[in-house]
């Protein structure tokens, strides 16, 4: 009697701390594909003040099974992270945020090439985890950009989350874009309080995928 007590016992512990086992040993990835806005140009230390870092940090405070990667390259267009996507692709990718555009409007590239660069990388992540959760970051455009090529664009976003399937977040700088106390002296990268008002924008959207349980049966 006493003996299959012991093994009830074993197997209760085993049932009670396999999932943070799970937890501890297979976290989940969460890629941050952008540009200077995401690789957090211009601060001083990006590696901690950028907003993937500290969307990292909220998940750490909370004991959440993932890891932050943050793929934003400087200058990149949708064209350029179109043709580097499968080199990120390398490391998994169960949750990818595309954070791409805002240099194609800066350079007044045709919103329908963006958005077929965008739709194109949504393809890259599917094809190589079809699991992943894929959400799209809108980007808008000053005003001096004309008022029909700053429709145009920003109408792109939401047009390819559509047509892909996927969640849209409306716009990544919002409360921070055109705001100078948010920005550096250029106007357009955040400045640490920037990233900080991103991170906690995109934290309530992001945790509801970063928390779910269906995530640990991947």
């Amino acid at each position: 009697m006493r003996k299959a007590q012991l093994v009830l016992t074993a197997a209760l512990i085993a049932i009670l701390f396999a999932p943070a086992r799970v937890w501890a040993e297979e976290p989940r990835t969460l890629v941050f594909f952008g540009d200077s806005l995401t690789a957090g140009y211009g601060l001083d230390d990006p590696e901690n003040d950028a907003y993937p870092a500290l969307i990292q940090r909220k998940i750490d405070s909370e004991r959440l099974p993932w890891k932050v990667v943050n793929a934003g390259l400087s200058g990149d267009t949708t064209a350029a992270g179109l043709r580097r996507v499968d080199w990120v692709l390398r490391q998994p990718a169960d949750l990818f945020v595309l954070a791409l555009g805002a240099n194609d409007g800066l350079r007044g590239i045709t919103p329908e090439v963006t958005e077929a660069n965008l739709r194109a990388i949504i393809g890259r992540v599917r094809a190589r985890y079809p699991w992943a959760t894929i959400l799209l970051a809108g980007m808008r455009m000053p005003p001096n950009m004309g008022a029909d090529y700053t429709r145009r664009f920003a109408a792109l976003f939401p047009s390819a989350a559509k047509k892909e399937h996927v969640e849209l977040i409306p716009f990544l700088l919002e409360g921070v874009g055109g705001r100078p106390e948010y920005n550096q002296a250029d106007g357009m990268h955040p400045n640490a309080a920037g990233h900080a008002l991103i991170a906690d924008a995109l934290w309530p959207v992001l945790r509801p995928y970063l928390a779910s349980k269906e995530s640990l049966s991947k």
